[in-house]
């Protein structure tokens, strides 16, 4: 940081180059005016505490504070997918909008009209929401780093209404032949997919599992880690489950147990036959038969071959997830256990997206209903 005066008509000037701890990019204030040195020079050493301090940003720019955050705030806290969304949301959406504008001209009627921007786009309420979460944050720690008064973000509106998809599953007539594709299609696919319908976990969780997750005395699983599918390194193949709630052990039914004792003699088989080329450090449950793990697009390309072998319409690998649900709440599970078992934050989460999910649910029911009014009645 660099300061020099100089006399300008009678008055003093002072002059403060520096660098901009955010953009990195060289930057200058100056004030004229002062009747004496003295006047400039305390003038110009209070701005020069207030940037040091990082207090005074007036002409930052809101996308070199938005690259700010995501580093310094974002990169290393959250999860990698959950960063590549904010970065989604900064580089396709916030930037091109705003441009070159100063964090300090946002309003609160000008981000309006960038969320109004977003809504007559065409944009779901889904996405308009992930793009607000991600500026409301940002702009938070503007405050809270006092760059800003206040958040612009605070009381805005997302217009329309959140579109509910439809939950997609396989039906439980069409399970076993789905198993029966899924084996015939190769056996590791069918471990996998197998796994995946009996505990309702999560891809990136059943591709973590080791060894020493299973418990076959107390015949049960402990979910704790999620698989990162594109890692930069070895480092970073195990990172945490979705949410706090993720983190579970849940009971290992006897037909699961069954197929992984003969998985473990089926991997042992590979292990001496591959020696030092298998990935023993690993460790791994569910993986290919050199005990790596499975690459994301082969484990698509895999389920969408056998559901079109098993005539079955497209549908994506968290499916096999629901498939576990509504296969609980079939047989009679309550809501709280299937809540329980999937790792959900709440039972209104679990309530919200399985209720009446299952037509075979709605025959049960009134077939019961029917049956206790004729008793009833007789």
């Amino acid at each position: 940081m660099n300061i020099t005066y100089r006399k300008h008509n009678g008055k003093w000037e002072f002059r403060i180059r520096y660098k901009d701890p955010i953009s990195q990019k060289n930057r200058e204030k100056s004030k004229r005016g002062f009747r004496t040195k003295p006047e400039a020079k305390k003038a110009a050493e209070e701005i020069q505490r207030q940037l040091q301090e990082g207090y005074d940003q007036s002409g930052m720019l809101l996308k070199d504070f938005l690259d700010f955050w995501l580093k310094e705030y974002k990169e290393g806290s959250v999860r990698k997918n959950t960063l590549s969304s904010l970065q989604n949301s900064v580089d396709n959406h916030i930037k091109p909008y705003f441009e070159n504008i100063e964090l300090r001209d946002i309003t609160p009627d000008l981000y309006q009209k960038f969320l109004n921007y977003l809504y007559k786009k065409g944009l779901s309420k889904n996405t308009r929401s992930r793009i607000h979460n991600c500026f409301y944050s940002a702009m938070k720690r503007a405050v809270i780093n006092k760059l800003i008064i206040s958040n612009p973000a605070q009381v805005a509106i997302i217009k329309g209404e959140v579109k509910k998809e439809e939950i997609k599953f396989i039906d439980s007539s069409e399970v076993a032949s789905f198993l029966t594709h899924a084996y015939q299609y190769g056996y590791i696919y069918w471990i996998f997919f197998k796994t995946l319908i009996e505990t309702g976990m999560r891809k990136g969780e059943a591709a973590a599992l080791q060894w020493t997750d299973i418990d076959f005395k107390n015949m049960t699983i402990t979910i704790n880690k999620s698989l990162d599918f594109q890692p930069r390194s070895k480092d970073e193949l195990f990172g945490d489950p979705k949410t706090y709630h993720s983190i579970r052990t849940i009971s290992m039914s006897k037909s699961l147990a069954d197929s992984f004792r003969f998985h473990i003699n089926y991997q042992n088989q590979n292990k001496l036959a591959l020696e030092d080329l298998y990935h023993h450090e690993l460790n791994l449950v569910l993986c290919r038969n050199d005990g790596n793990f499975m690459p994301k697009s082969t484990l698509f390309n895999a389920f969408e071959r056998i559901l079109k072998r098993a005539d079955l319409p497209k549908l994506p690998i968290h499916s096999l997830r629901h498939t576990h649900a509504v296969l609980l709440l079939e047989a009679g599970a309550e809501m709280k256990y299937v809540q329980e078992r999937l790792g959900h934050g709440s039972m209104q989460i679990t309530s919200d997206i399985y209720s009446h999910v299952s037509k075979k649910m709605e025959q049960k029911n009134i077939a019961q209903f029917e049956k206790y009014m004729d008793d009833i009645l007789k």
